[in-house]
């Protein structure tokens, strides 16, 4: 009954995923918690029943407590993207529990193999001072009583051997310390809980490091301190034998509580990697510090088996390659050794993978395409987004679609870019303003390019581009994220304004009150100059040259628009390699800016950060010919675009944060204290980019 309900609420949580709408939310959140109160009764009622399966490795229930980690994870997904503060808040404690689930089961499997290690050191060492191996039955009483007939430690938790002292990692048990804070009323019920597996909301992070700590093999020679983070592994057991895969993989049970624990830790691990710079912390609130390269490891590691998990963690990792790393432009060096890697080869076999195992699924199609699309194969991937039949579940159908809507922008088929974002609002109910934003702005650049040798279909465009345009703002605001408009409805709102009061000022058309080509504005917000050919560019450049050299209106231009002008030209030309020129622009046209200059209202005022963001990615692609020197600039350009004040598309969402280190009882605060309570800020697209670009440079 746990695995139908965790099932059930598997598939309403990818639903809420994929197309957020709040019924779907609502649901999803519902079944999750239900699978998740199923899965606790289940793991305490295994570790009551003598009947209950036990693991060599794990503890007993470590299964079901698994089930309640990922439900636990999913609902806090669907708490954060839900309208509620509140709701919010108790998601990342939820995350906490999960976390702490997850590094128990980890610990238990660090601890086996640490007690294979033991075994095999013991058994060495035996054989070099010619003495029987403990457990043989010809070692002497004292010995007996320590190691049972497998040659394991038994409840013994040291043995004495020539003068030395060897602890054993069998016997070692994290006990936490309770916590003596008030707890929320959410977590009293919980009080009763079986205690094998640890609960969060009773141990505060130090006091979980502490009791880690304690765990560590200490070995005769040389004592080793294990560290309390789990992406720092510690022991002398060599990848291959820390790797319990051959052990897990003859049961089914133990097969999926290894892959689960990867994916959702290394999920986990991967996610928290990639969270904006002033984002940062509210991760205390979790207790755990991201690691990428850990992460991917560990989802790798939940590929290799065909089951959920598998599946989970092959799309998380394709979607991560394609998607969040698509949107970076400062990443490792490939290495075809590289755990993160982004080899071809590697993701492809993958793909073919999961495509074997899953025919019918339209997941793995939309995953091929966007891969196509990263490696600047953009007609191949809108190929492969058109042959194929819908998907008959409606989210990842809207998915899909989605999909061939950006990269005909992409290719500036500006006809198919408007038929088909109209069609996205259809079938998604979220960011309509978006959808017509960018189908009225296709309509503005094909009358820009059939102006003046079409005036007649070029006014066809212009009509149609002023009627979706002036019908998007009317559509802001009507989805929000955490009680607050998104980020793109916030900016489509304010440039029709700001074009409506243009052409009100100039005495001008709207269409013609338009500023810089905004179709290439959400190419370059949509990280689009990144997949497209040499051609596609050289287009993009053309675009942007209308504006300057046919753009009647532009002697009045502001000097906001003028630097989008700037700032989109010098992105094209640092996507064709010409970085001595994209920086010249940046340094002449934008940097020698004041960053007051954009303050006002419906001025524009995220091009300057982004500038700093742009240097970066040209001081990392001069790496090679500039060596240190180009890193270290690279360095400081990356730090003050992510200590910049707010500016619009960064899209910062307010959450509380305890003034103090998170403690349980935030949860129990009034309306009125969380008000009071300091407000921390989530950066958007800029912030995504500039989190993954630091975490590549400490690894540079």
């Amino acid at each position: 009954m746990m695995r139908f309900k965790l099932g059930r609420g598997v598939v309403a949580f990818l639903k809420a995923a994929l197309g957020f709408e709040p019924e779907v939310m609502r649901e999803a959140s519902e079944r999750l918690g239900d699978a998740e109160n199923s899965a606790w009764h289940d793991q305490r009622n295994a570790q009551r029943s003598s009947h209950s399966y036990r693991s060599t490795i794990y503890p007993p229930g470590s299964e079901f407590a698994l089930c309640n980690a990922e439900a636990q994870m999913m609902g806090a997904v669907i708490g954060v993207l839900n309208e509620s503060l509140t709701e919010s808040i108790k998601a990342f404690y939820k995350l906490r529990k999960a976390y702490a689930t997850l590094y128990a089961i980890v610990e238990a499997e660090r601890r086996y193999l640490r007690g294979k290690d033991y075994s095999d050191a013991l058994a060495r060492r035996s054989l070099e001072l010619g003495e029987d191996l403990p457990g043989s039955g010809k070692h002497d009483a004292s010995n007996s009583r320590t190691f049972g007939d497998s040659g394991l430690p038994s409840s013994n938790p040291s043995v004495t051997r020539a003068g030395e002292t060897i602890e054993s990692p069998m016997d070692l048990r994290i006990e936490p310390k309770a916590y003596t804070g008030r707890l929320p009323s959410t977590d009293e019920a919980d009080e009763n809980k079986p205690s094998s597996i640890v609960d969060i909301t009773k141990v505060q992070s130090d006091v979980l490091e502490e009791n880690l700590e304690k765990s560590a093999l200490k070995p005769a020679t040389n004592a080793t301190k294990a560290s309390p983070h789990l992406h720092t592994p510690t022991s002398d057991i060599t990848p291959v034998e820390r790797d319990v895969t051959a052990e897990v993989s003859g049961h089914s049970i133990d097969a999926f509580i290894h892959s689960g624990t990867n994916l959702c830790f290394g999920l986990m691990l991967l996610l928290i990697s990639m969270i904006p710079p002033a984002f940062g912390k509210l991760l205390y609130v979790v207790g755990v510090s991201g690691d990428r390269e850990e992460g991917l490891r560990m989802l790798w590691q939940a590929t290799k088996f065909e089951n959920i998990n598998g599946a989970m963690a092959g799309l998380f990792v394709l979607g991560y390659y394609n998607g969040i790393a698509g949107f970076s432009d400062i990443l490792p060096d490939r290495k075809d050794d590289d755990l993160v890697d982004y080899s071809m080869q590697r993701r492809q076999e993958l793909l073919v993978q999961m495509r074997s195992r899953y025919p019918t699924s339209q997941l793995w199609l939309l995953e091929a395409a966007r891969m196509e699309a990263s490696h600047r194969r953009l007609e191949t991937a809108l190929e492969m987004l058109s042959m194929e039949s819908k998907s008959p579940i409606k989210q990842v159908a809207a998915l899909a679609m989605f999909e061939r809507s950006l990269d005909s922008m992409y290719l500036h088929r500006f006809g198919d870019t408007a038929d088909f974002f109209l069609k996205c609002v259809e079938l998604n109910n979220w960011s309509h303003a978006l959808y017509y934003y960018i189908a009225g702005s296709a309509h503005v650049e094909l009358y820009r390019k059939l102006k003046s040798s079409d005036p007649k279909q070029a006014m066809k465009h212009a009509e149609k581009a002023e009627e979706l345009l002036r019908k998007a703002p009317t559509l802001s605001g009507k989805k929000k994220f955490m009680a607050r408009q998104l980020p793109f409805d916030l900016f489509v709102a304010r440039k029709v304004q700001k074009w409506q009061l243009r052409a009100s000022e100039w005495e001008v058309g709207f269409v013609d009150a338009v500023g810089v080509s905004p179709i290439e504005e959400m190419i370059y917000m949509w990280d689009g100059f990144k997949r497209m050919g040499h051609s596609k560019l050289q287009d993009s450049l053309a675009a942007l040259a209308w504006s300057t050299d046919s753009n009647e209106n532009w002697s009045r231009e502001s000097l906001d628009e003028q630097v989008i002008n700037a700032v989109l030209r010098a992105a094209v030309l640092r996507n064709l390699e010409r970085y001595d020129e994209a920086r010249a622009i940046l340094e002449a046209e934008v940097l020698n800016h004041d960053r007051a200059a954009f303050k006002g209202h419906l001025r524009d005022d995220w091009m300057c950060p982004t500038a700093h963001y742009e240097m970066a990615v040209i001081c990392w692609r001069e790496r090679g010919d500039r060596g240190e020197e180009a890193i270290a600039e690279c360095k400081e350009w990356l730090d003050k675009a992510a200590k910049w004040e707010s500016y619009e598309l960064d899209a910062r969402y307010a959450l509380p944060v305890p003034r103090t280190r998170p403690a349980v009882h935030t949860l129990a605060m009034s309306d009125r204290q969380q008000e009071d309570t300091k407000l921390m800020y989530t950066r958007y697209r800029i912030g995504m980019r500039v989190t993954t670009a630091q975490e590549t440079l400490k690894r540079a």
